[in-house]
């Protein structure tokens, strides 16, 4: 991952945003939950056509998903409960996301499956590699935070260049990039894991 090795360097921006949260009772898994909705709302609001709104909670849900992580980190309540629930909530976000993204209309369904399981791989890769006793591993070119970087400058696009370039819209090249790199990651990853097996 490129834009997770700066979260560290981020703390000062969010800062206040967690002490507020934690002096009014929000948990980690209020944020994480909150994600869900509105990564299913992105998902919704591609289907039908609204880019604006799209990109608007996609914000949300990159907020959201880096809230939840700030306040248990904060509160020293990190469990592996809340870390089971943060990784099946991003998972169903990438799909609600990407699936109302070419279900929408703005990429061909071929384009929409392969993003799909590029992203589904690396993801899959990353925590699997705990399961074989590598420990969980998120190396790679393309991790979520990047993606949501780039599902958000894709959207502003989009919103300013409906047209888009070559007959496609921003929104559906930000899915050829994910479906290349994913795989190109998951490959990436793949071999790593592979390597470290005993």
């Amino acid at each position: 991952m490129t834009l997770d090795t700066f979260r560290p360097h981020l703390k000062w921006i969010y800062r206040p945003f967690v002490d507020i949260s934690i002096k009014i009772g929000i948990t980690p898994d209020i944020f994480t939950v909150a994600s869900f909705f509105v990564a299913l709302l992105a998902g919704i609001a591609f289907f039908f056509g609204d880019v604006i709104f799209g990109t608007f909670f996609i914000m949300c849900n990159a907020a959201f998903d880096s809230m939840d992580g700030a306040v248990a980190r904060a509160m020293n309540i990190q469990s592996r409960k809340g870390d089971f629930l943060d990784h099946v909530v991003d998972r169903y976000a990438d799909i609600f996301i990407i699936t109302g993204i070419f279900a929408g209309g703005f990429a061909p369904w071929p384009v929409g499956v392969f993003a799909l399981t590029g992203v589904l791989m690396v993801s899959y890769i990353g925590t699997q590699a705990q399961a074989v006793g590598v420990g969980r591993y998120y190396g790679g070119l393309l991790g979520r935070a990047d993606r949501l970087l780039l599902l958000i400058i894709a959207g502003f696009l989009n919103i300013m260049f409906p047209a888009g370039v070559y007959g496609l819209p921003f929104l559906g090249w930000v899915l050829v990039i994910f479906g290349l790199i994913g795989h190109f990651t998951a490959i990436q990853r793949f071999l790593f894991v592979w390597r470290e097996i005993r």
